[in-house]
């Protein structure tokens, strides 16, 4: 039992890196749909506006 809980411990901090890493890889990806997703929201109090470009465009 003694020599088989230290292989135990090592793969369990295995497993914790590549969690961590493959966390670490997602965060600038969540950050950036969080950003677009502020753009969009921001974007969709100005569609009036787009809507005067192109009534003036049709005229």
């Amino acid at each position: 039992m003694m020599s088989d809980s230290p292989e135990k411990r090592s793969e369990w901090r295995a497993i914790f890196y590549v969690q961590a890493r493959v966390a670490i890889l997602f965060v600038p990806v969540v950050a950036s749909l969080l950003l677009i997703a502020a753009l969009a929201g921001n974007d969709r109090k100005s569609v009036p506006d787009v809507d005067r470009t192109v009534t003036g465009s049709v005229r």
